[in-house]
């Protein structure tokens, strides 16, 4: 009788999950000003995301709520997030779609849906918004204010499409699955045109006060069709085109999420703890800035109003995870538990 029951409640659960729209929302206020959101990925296929917000003047934090005000799990790998307006954008990456919620009260608005693998979200007006995917050779338009799809920008076959910087009218796209390409886009335009080559597989890309784009390669892996290469950061003059500086990492080396401070000249990343390096600096930190033994630091966000640290501690990869804040000048503030593999961080 009990697994009956278990499973009647596991097929509800699971046909809730597979609606287009959140039912039976629950009314209640939250505070969610003066904090942080917090996207949870969860676990690949278990459809277990979360959304967590970290309120740092009274140190409380509300887990899952996007389940506590809509009623229905957020869904199978939650990859990012974006506040535009007056609405806050979750991109579920494995399920294929968009939720957009009030980002004060956490109610559903509305969705995306009919994606193939979205990562990531850049607003390019008040009426066009790219999404790029791991899986499509494509980049999706859509309006931010009507949440309708208006057209499509596409790549090659070779192409997929990850991380996104706009810088003048040319968007910035790094082409992270098995390929070695930044994807130029005019934005006016709406098209293609141009490529550069950088190292093996870049994702992360940021934009420095000096306008020159910043860009991670993670170099693949042993046994890739593509090849595998040292890990590299790499400089890139965006007005011209051109690769100006590579950075190579050591081969034990596993940098990744590359984040920058709130005045654009202190690059912060994750390599065996949470490093750090001046725009200007000619060599890559010899040492970590805070120290990640023990842990398992799976993500990163820097507080722009304070350029506050947030590091993740993922600790298996199965259970609510740790998030450490720690002042710019490296102390531990406070500690806190989350979803399952925080992947984002958004700033109020």
């Amino acid at each position: 009788m009990i697994r009956k029951i278990a499973y009647i409640l596991f097929t509800i659960l699971f046909l809730a999950a597979c609606t287009d729209e959140p039912v039976e929302t629950v009314f209640f206020d939250l505070d969610t000003e003066n904090g942080v959101f917090i996207s949870c990925e969860g676990n690949f296929m278990y459809g277990n995301a979360s959304l967590s917000f970290y309120n740092y003047k009274t140190k409380s934090v509300q887990n899952d709520l996007f389940y506590a005000r809509n009623n229905v799990p957020l869904g199978d790998v939650a990859q990012s997030m974006y506040l535009n307006g007056n609405s806050l954008f979750l991109v579920a990456n494995n399920s294929g779609k968009i939720y957009v919620i009030d980002p004060k009260t956490a109610a559903f608005k509305g969705a995306i849906t009919g994606l193939t693998s979205p990562r990531y979200i850049l607003f390019i007006t008040e009426e066009k918004a790219y999404i790029s995917d791991l899986y499509a050779h494509h980049i999706t338009v859509f309006n931010p204010s009507t949440l309708e799809k208006t057209g499509q920008i596409d790549l090659s076959e070779e192409h997929t499409s990850e991380q996104m910087a706009k810088v003048g009218n040319y968007v910035y796209i790094s082409s992270w699955s098995y390929d070695n390409k930044i994807l130029v886009i005019d934005s006016e335009k709406d098209e293609l045109i141009d490529e550069i080559e950088v190292p093996l597989q870049p994702k992360d890309l940021k934009v420095d006060k000096n306008g020159k784009l910043w860009i991670f390669s993670d170099g693949g892996f042993e046994g890739s069709s593509a090849g595998n290469e040292q890990p590299a950061l790499t400089r890139v003059d965006p007005e011209t085109f051109t690769v100006e500086k590579i950075l190579r990492f050591e081969d034990d080396s596993n940098p990744y999420d590359l984040e920058l401070n709130n005045t654009q000249d202190t690059l912060y990343f994750i390599n065996q703890g949470v490093c750090k390096m001046a725009v200007e600096s000619k060599t890559l930190p010899d040492s970590a800035f805070i120290s990640g033994a023990d842990k398992l630091f799976y993500s990163l966000g820097l507080n722009p109003n304070n350029n506050e640290i947030y590091v993740s501690d993922a600790i298996d990869y199965t259970q609510d995870a740790i998030i450490y804040r720690y002042s710019q000048s490296g102390v531990l503030n406070d500690s806190f538990k989350v979803g399952v593999n925080p992947s984002d961080f958004l700033f109020r």
